[in-house]
C-alpha cells in the first residue's frame, strides 16, 4: 500500500492502539471475521463486549433463556426491566451500540450443522455438556474453531479446538530482533560476531534470520532466511559461508518469524486427556482436580436438573462423590493419571458454584475473547486446550466461619449472583463502601463497569468517587467501554460517571475533574481522605502511580492497582500492616535516551533514527519558530542574544531561500532543499571528514563495528518516501509562516519535477559542519537579522502524535526512514514510528477487562476481611499472548530497626496534640522520651526547622516557638481547609547513611 494513503478498510485512529498489538494484516482479519456466541450470561456479555470493541466482522447471539435475578451480578447489558425476556434479544441493542461498524444479529432457533457452517469460531458459555460435546462435534467436522467457556462462583473453565493442523503465522507479541554485525567469517559454518551493544542478543537455537546492508559479503543482503546457532560466547553460526566474498562491514541481521502449527484433540476426546495450562506441577494438579470438579457437576445437573443449591453441604457431598466415581483421567500414552483428588477443593467448589460473579466473568470472558482473536487472526499462539482459573482464596480461611445457606439465599435482587458466594451480610458490606478511583480510561471504565455489577458503594454512606481530568477521544472507543461516539471532548470522568450510574441506578457516583498530584492536596486533603475506604488507581504513568502509593500510605488506605501494556497486563494490592508497599513492587521506568553522538553521526537501529528525527522537528518548527518571535519582541543583536548555534538553526530554517516564504512554492523549495542537506551534503560532509577507507592507528577500519558507513542519497520525488518527506515538511513550514499548504499530491509532483535543484554550493554555505566550529560572519549575521525582524510572528508547532492530518508524524516518519536509507537500517513502518516517538502505550480491550477483573478479586478481599492475613492476598501478572498467568501472595512489608524502635513503610512517629500547643523544645522531649530518638535536623518540606548543629542564640531563639508558629514563620505554611495532621521529617544522632525514619505526624 502506498506510504502517503491510510487504509481505506480500516478505521486507523479509533484502533490506533490496537493496531500495535495486532498489526494491520491481523486487524483486516477480524474485520471480516463470523463469530458465533451461545449463552449471554455475565461471561458471555463479557466476550460479546470485547470482541465488538476490537472490531470483529459480525457476531450472532444466542440464547434463548430468560433473563433472571441472577444474572444481574454480572450481565451489564440486561437491567430489571429485561427480567423474563430472552437474554441474547433483551442484550442485542446495546451490544450493537458499542461499535457501528460491527454486525450485531440474534439466532433464535436452535444451532444446527447449516447454522455452523456460515461461521469461523463458535463460542459456547454457560451451556450443558451434551450440547458441547454435539456442537464440537459439528464444528470439527467443518473445520470451525470451537471454544467453550464457563465460570461458576469462582471458578472458571475454557477450552479450545482448533482442529489438528492449525497454522499461527506470527506466534509472539514482540517485534523481529533485529542486531548490529561486527564481523562475518568464511567458513563453513561461518560465524557471525555481533557488535559490543548488541552482546545480549535474545536469538535462539533454530530461530530464521536474513541480513541487509553488509558490505563485503553481499551474497547475504535479502537472503533466503537461514537457520542459526547460538554458540556460547554468544557468536552465531550461520551455515556455509565459504564460497561468498569476504565481508568488509556493516549490516543488520533480523530474526524471520516462523509459522508454528499446533494441534487440537476434540472435545470428548480432551475430556479424558486433558492437556491444561499451568505454571507448575502443583498448578497442573489443581487443574486436573477441577476439571473433573467441572465433568461431577455436569453429572449433578443432568441427574437433578438444577445447580448445587449455595452452601449446600448435601448436594457439595453429592458432587465429590460423583467426582470421585468418575473415570480416571489419563496421560497421552493411555496410561491412567495416579494423582489423588483433592476432595476439598472439590467441595469448596461446589459449595460456592452456584453463583456468578462480575469479575470472574471479564477475567475468563476476556481471555476467551483474545481465544478467538487468535483464531481469527492467526496471530499468538493458542491455549493448548484447558485453562482452569480459580480465586478460592476469596473464601473465609480456615478457620474461619463459611457462610451460611440462608445468608446466601436468593433475595430477588439484581445481586443474587453474588450474595449465592459471599452472602447478603457481605452484600451489605460492599454497598456501605465509599472508594475513590484514580483514572476513568480504558481500565478505569472497566474498574467502574464492575463496581457497578458488584454494588460497591450503592448503599446509604458507601460512594465511588472518580478522579479524571482527561477527555473523551475517538480513539478512545475501541477500548474504554463506557464512552460512546456522542462523548467525544466531554470530561471523562463526568461520562464515566454518568454511564456506571446507567448500569446500576443505586451507585452513588461523585466525578472530579481534578487531578490527583501535588498540586491538588487542597482538594485531595485530610477531609476528602477520611470519607475514603479504599483507593483504585488505573493509570499508565509509573509518576502517577507513585504519588498515589504515597497519599495511601500517608492515609493509611488500602490501594488496589492495574496496567496494561499490548497483551501483558499486572493487577496489585497494598494494605495497611500486611503487604509490602508499591514502591517495593514497582520499577521505575526511565525515559530510553540515547548518546548524542550515535543519535547525529553513527545511528545502528530504526530507533536511533527516529529520535534524529524527531530533534529535527523540535528544532525546525519549533524551537526556531520561538528564536525568531523572542528576537521580534526584543530586537537586540541576534548574534549576542542568541550564540552560533541558533544563527545556524536559522539559517538552515531559511534554507535555500533568499527572503522568509510568501507562497505553496516557496515552501516546497524550502522543504526540497531540506532533503538535500540532511540526506545528501550531511552525508557527504561526514565522509570528507571520515572516509570510508579510513584507518586507526590499530589498524580497525573507522566505519565498522557499530559505525555503520553511511551513503547519501538521491533525490527521487518516484521514491514514496522522498516524496512524503517534501510534502510534510512542505506542509509543516508553511503552518509556521501561517500560509496555506497542500494536500494535492498530483500538483506536488508535477511542480517537482519543475523546480530546479538547490544549488550546493549555497547549501554548502548553509550548513557548516556540526563536526567542527564554523562561525558566521558579520554580513551573514546581518542578513539575518535584517530578514527575521519583519514580518508577523511565526507559529511554533508542537508535536501532536495523535493528529493524523497534521504531517506530524508523516514528517517524523519519513525523515527516519530516509536517515535509516542513509545507514542500511531497517525501516520503521509509520505505526511503528508513532507508537516510538509518540511514547505509545498499545492496549487491547482484552487485557484491560482481564486486569479490570483481577483487581476485583482483590476488592472483595479488602472489603471481606475483618483481619486481612495476607495469604488471600495476590499480585497477578498475565500475558495473554503467550497464555501466561501468574499470582502469587505479596510480600510482607519490610521492618526496619534503629536502637529498639522498628517500623515499616506503613507506620509514622505521631504527636498527639496538646492545649496549648507543644513548643518545638516541647516537641524534641516528646521524640526521645516516647521513641528515644535524639533529634539532630528536623524538617518540614525542604525548610529547615531546627539543627543540633546551630548556634546555642539560634536555637534558644526557635526552641521556645509553638510549633506551628515556627513552620509558618520558617516555611511560609498555611494550613489547608480541615488539615488534621503536619507532617515532619527528622534525622537523628547515631543513624546510618541510609536510615529513613517513618515521618513525623504531628496532630493540629
Amino acid at each position: 500500500m502506498d506510504v502517503l494513503e491510510t487504509s481505506k478498510l480500516l478505521d486507523e485512529e479509533l484502533y490506533s492502539r490496537q493496531l500495535y498489538v495486532l498489526g494491520l494484516p491481523a486487524m483486516r482479519r477480524l474485520q471480516e471475521a463470523k463469530v458465533l456466541l451461545s449463552g449471554l450470561q455475565g461471561l458471555g456479555a463479557e466476550v460479546a463486549k470485547n470482541l465488538v470493541l476490537m472490531g470483529v466482522g459480525s457476531l450472532t447471539l444466542h440464547d434463548p433463556h430468560p433473563t433472571c435475578w441472577s444474572d444481574l451480578a454480572a450481565q451489564f447489558f440486561l437491567s430489571e426491566q429485561d427480567l423474563g425476556k430472552s437474554r441474547a434479544e433483551a442484550s442485542l441493542e446495546l451490544v450493537a451500540k458499542l461499535n457501528g461498524a460491527v454486525r450485531v444479529c440474534v439466532h433464535t432457533g436452535d444451532i444446527t450443522e447449516d447454522l455452523l457452517l456460515g461461521f469461523q469460531v463458535v463460542v459456547l458459555t454457560a451451556s450443558d455438556l451434551e450440547e458441547q460435546l454435539k456442537v464440537g462435534t459439528l464444528c470439527r467436522k467443518h473445520g470451525v474453531c470451537f471454544l467453550v467457556a464457563d465460570t461458576r462462583g469462582l471458578v472458571g473453565q475454557l477450552f479450545c479446538d482448533f482442529g489438528e493442523n492449525f497454522t499461527v503465522q506470527d506466534p509472539t507479541e514482540a517485534e523481529p530482533l533485529t542486531a548490529a554485525i561486527q564481523h562475518i567469517s568464511q567458513g563453513s559454518p561461518g560465524i557471525l560476531t555481533l557488535t559490543k551493544e548488541a552482546k545480549n542478543h535474545q536469538f535462539h537455537d533454530g530461530d530464521l534470520v536474513t541480513f541487509s546492508g553488509i558490505e563485503g559479503m553481499v551474497e547475504l543482503n535479502g537472503c533466503a532466511p537461514r537457520p542459526i546457532r547460538v554458540q556460547e560466547d554468544g557468536t552465531l553460526e550461520i551455515g556455509d559461508t565459504t564460497n561468498f566474498s569476504c565481508y568488509w562491514r556493516g549490516g543488520v541481521v533480523t530474526e524471520v518469524k516462523k509459522t508454528k502449527t499446533v494441534s487440537h484433540k476434540p472435545l470428548d476426546a480432551a475430556l479424558l486427556q486433558p492437556r491444561v495450562v499451568a505454571p507448575s506441577a502443583p498448578q497442573v494438579h489443581r487443574a486436573h482436580c477441577l476439571h473433573q470438579a467441572f465433568r461431577a457437576l455436569h453429572r449433578f445437573q443432568h441427574l437433578t436438573g438444577r445447580p448445587p443449591k449455595p452452601w449446600d453441604p448435601a448436594d457439595a457431598d453429592r458432587v465429590v462423590s460423583l467426582a470421585q466415581d468418575l473415570d480416571p483421567l489419563r496421560r497421552t500414552d493411555g496410561e491412567p493419571l495416579e494423582e489423588p483428588l483433592d476432595e476439598a477443593l472439590v467441595r469448596t467448589f461446589a459449595l460456592s458454584s452456584a453463583g456468578g460473579l462480575s469479575p470472574m466473568a471479564a477475567m475468563l470472558g476476556a481471555v476467551a475473547a483474545q481465544e478467538v482473536l487468535k483464531a481469527v487472526c492467526r496471530k499468538f499462539m493458542p491455549l493448548d486446550q484447558w485453562l482452569y482459573f480459580d480465586a478460592l482464596e476469596c473464601l473465609p480461611e480456615d478457620g474461619e466461619p463459611l457462610p451460611n445457606p440462608e445468608d446466601c439465599s436468593p433475595r430477588g435482587c439484581r445481586y443474587d449472583g453474588q450474595i449465592a458466594v459471599f452472602g447478603a451480610g457481605f452484600q451489605e458490606k460492599l454497598s456501605c463502601q465509599h472508594y475513590l478511583l484514580v483514572g476513568a480510561g480504558a481500565i478505569g471504565c472497566e474498574l467502574l463497569k464492575g463496581f457497578a455489577l458488584v454494588g460497591l458503594g450503592a448503599g446509604s454512606g458507601g460512594g465511588v468517587t472518580v478522579a479524571d481530568m482527561d477527555h473523551v477521544e475517538r480513539s478512545n472507543l475501541s477500548r474504554q467501554f463506557l464512552f460512546r461516539l456522542q462523548d467525544v471532548y466531554r470530561p471523562k470522568a463526568e461520562v464515566a460517571a454518568e454511564a456506571a450510574r446507567r448500569l446500576n441506578s443505586d451507585l452513588q457516583m461523585t466525578p472530579l475533574t481534578y487531578p490527583l498530584d501535588p498540586t491538588t492536596e487542597h482538594i485531595y486533603g485530610d477531609n476528602f481522605f477520611s470519607r475514603v475506604d479504599g483507593v483504585v488507581a488505573a493509570l499508565d504513568t509509573f509518576e502517577a502511580r507513585h504519588y498515589v502509593s504515597t497519599r495511601c500510605i500517608h492515609y493509611l488506605k488500602p490501594l488496589l492497582e492495574a496496567g496494561t501494556q499490548g497483551t501483558q497486563g499486572s493487577a496489585s494490592v497494598f494494605i495497611p500492616h500486611v503487604t509490602e508497599g508499591y514502591s517495593a513492587l514497582a520499577t521505575a521506568s526511565e525515559d530510553i535516551t540515547y548518546p548524542v553522538c550515535t543519535v547525529r553521526h553513527f545511528p545502528t537501529k530504526v530507533e536511533h533514527t527516529l529520535q534524529w528525527a524527531r530533534d529535527e522537528f523540535e528544532g525546525l518548527f519549533h524551537l526556531s519558530a520561538e528564536t525568531i518571535n523572542r528576537h521580534q519582541r526584543t530586537p537586540t543583536s541576534l548574534a549576542d542574544t542568541e550564540g552560533p548555534q541558533m544563527l545556524t538553526l536559522l539559517q538552515v530554517v531559511l534554507g535555500v531561500l533568499r527572503e522568509r516564504p510568501q507562497t505553496w512554492q516557496d515552501c516546497v523549495l524550502w522543504a526540497l532543499g531540506q532533503w538535500q542537506l540532511c540526506f545528501h551534503y550531511r552525508i557527504m560532509q561526514l565522509l570528507r571528514r571520515f572516509p570510508p577507507d579510513k584507518v586507526l592507528k590499530d589498524g580497525r577500519l573507522f566505519w565498522s563495528g557499530s559505525k555503520l558507513c553511511p551513503q547519501p542519497l538521491e533525490f527521487d520525488s518516484s521514491q514514496d518516501m522522498h516524496f512524503l518527506y517534501v510534502l510534510a515538511a512542505a506542509n509543516l513550514y508553511a503552518q509556521m509562516h501561517g500560509l496555506p499548504g497542500s494536500r494535492d499530491q498530483t500538483a506536488l509532483r508535477e511542480m517537482l519535477k519543475l523546480l530546479p535543484p538547490p544549488d550546493p554550493q549555497h547549501l554548502a554555505s548553509i550548513l557548516p559542519s556540526d563536526l567542527v566550529s564554523a562561525e558566521l560572519g558579520p554580513e551573514q549575521v546581518q542578513r539575518l537579522h535584517e530578514v527575521w525582524s519583519v514580518g508577523p510572528p511565526l507559529q511554533p508547532l508542537r508535536f501532536e502524535k495523535d493528529d493524523d492530518s497534521s504531517f506530524h508524524v508523516d514528517f517524523v516518519a519519513a525523515a527516519a526512514n530516509l536517515r535509516a536509507q542513509n545507514y542500511g537500517i531497517p525501516p520503521a513502518s509509520r505505526a511503528q514510528s508513532k507508537q516510538i516517538v509518540g511514547q505509545i502505550i498499545p492496549a487491547i480491550a482484552t487485557t484491560t477487562a482481564a486486569v479490570a477483573g483481577l483487581v476485583g478479586l482483590e476488592l472483595y478481599k479488602v472489603v471481606g476481611k475483618p483481619r486481612p492475613l495476607i495469604t488471600a492476598f495476590r499480585h497477578s501478572r498475565l500475558h495473554l499472548a503467550e497464555n501466561y498467568v501468574s499470582r502469587w501472595i505479596p510480600g510482607a512489608p519490610a521492618v526496619r530497626t534503629f536502637q529498639d524502635l522498628k517500623w515499616t513503610c506503613w507506620d509514622r512517629l505521631k504527636v498527639p496534640a496538646e492545649q496549648p500547643e507543644r513548643t518545638l523544645k516541647s516537641l524534641l522531649a516528646y521524640l526521645q522520651e516516647q521513641y528515644g530518638l535524639k533529634v539532630k535536623m528536623l524538617l518540614q518540606g525542604t525548610a529547615l526547622l531546627y539543627s543540633a548543629g546551630w548556634p546555642s542564640e539560634k536555637q534558644a531563639a526557635r526552641l521556645p516557638l509553638r510549633v506551628t508558629e515556627l513552620v509558618r514563620q520558617v516555611a511560609g505554611w498555611v494550613p489547608e481547609p480541615g488539615q488534621r495532621v503536619l507532617v515532619l521529617e527528622l534525622s537523628c544522632e547515631g543513624e546510618d547513611d541510609d536510615t529513613a525514619f517513618p515521618p513525623v505526624h504531628y496532630e493540629l
